[in-house]
């Protein structure tokens, strides 16, 4: 568990669901309980145009603020930590939904957690991330960040994908199915679960290989260190690189595709008394009597 803490507490960066003008309400709403407090808030150029008001360049937002803000659901929070992840800034998640795994604090708790915040009752935790690129055939690399999960996957139902993948520089395996999942810890609860991949506690350092619907039934879900390399590649004339859901990359034969752990990982603000086993527990109805 970190004891990390905030330099200071005056500028507070926010980002909105995207597609979603409605949240404008909630966004004016959320913006006067921060400045009640003597935080400033900046709003991000695309959420600004969005709603009618005026935003500030998003690389100047990040650079000007003590921390940022994703007000929408787990999406928005994902690609937020992705695009900001260079400026090294802590992230609130505000749910602006249901309770999700990521944005935990709900609308009803931001006053709460504002006051709890001023008076340094809060924790920032470090998540893992991935780092990775594609290396095309010509030599070109085309890097990325990852939060959750790194999908490679057929780009038709009808076709099979094969995946040849190497730890380390050393072949280990050949997946032939749907695809193949490299989760982080964080991204334990999403894709990787539903295909039947195990549930990791987040904080832990570690990548999660699960393939999708294998047609082989040796074939099962690995766990390595974050510090290995893992290289990925396929005969298929074309394959689909998918990063936490939202960013596609094409690739063909010959293009490789690199992950290993992020030297930096994701700084994620939390209530202090939130606890990860109470999350999984009502997002998976877990110790529930049927």
């Amino acid at each position: 568990m970190s004891n990390q803490k905030l330099v200071q507490i005056k500028t507070a960066g926010f980002v909105l669901k995207p597609n979603d003008p409605e949240i404008k309400t909630l966004y004016e709403r959320i913006k006067a309980q921060f400045e009640n407090r003597g935080i400033s808030v900046l709003l991000a150029e695309r959420s600004g145009i969005m709603i009618g008001e005026e935003g500030v360049k998003f690389e100047a937002m990040c650079e000007k603020s003590d921390f940022l803000v994703s007000l929408g659901g787990d999406g928005t929070l994902l690609s937020l930590v992705r695009r900001s992840h260079g400026y090294n800034k802590p992230v609130l998640g505000i749910n602006a939904g249901n309770l999700g795994f990521l944005a935990d604090v709900t609308i009803d708790e931001v006053e709460l957690f504002l006051d709890q915040l001023i008076r340094n009752e809060y924790r920032i935790d470090e998540r893992m991330m991935i780092e990775g690129y594609i290396k095309r055939k010509n030599g070109k690399k085309e890097p990325f960040f990852a939060f959750n999960d790194v999908v490679i996957t057929r780009p038709v139902v009808s076709k099979m994908a094969t995946i040849y993948a190497s730890i380390d520089g050393e072949r280990f395996n050949t997946y032939k199915g749907d695809g193949l999942i490299i989760a982080t810890p964080t991204g334990s609860t999403a894709y990787n679960l539903a295909s039947g991949g195990p549930v990791m506690y987040p904080l832990t350092q570690a990548l999660i290989m699960t393939p999708i619907m294998a047609h082989s039934l040796t074939q099962r879900p690995l766990v390595v260190p974050a510090d290995f390399t893992i290289e990925l590649s396929s005969p298929e004339e074309r394959i689909i690189a998918v990063i936490d859901g939202q960013d596609d990359y094409e690739m063909v034969p010959e293009d490789v595709l690199v992950i290993m752990g992020a030297k930096r990982g994701a700084k994620l603000l939390h209530r202090k008394e939130r606890n990860y086993f109470s999350v999984l527990r009502e997002k998976l109805s877990w110790g529930d009597e049927h």
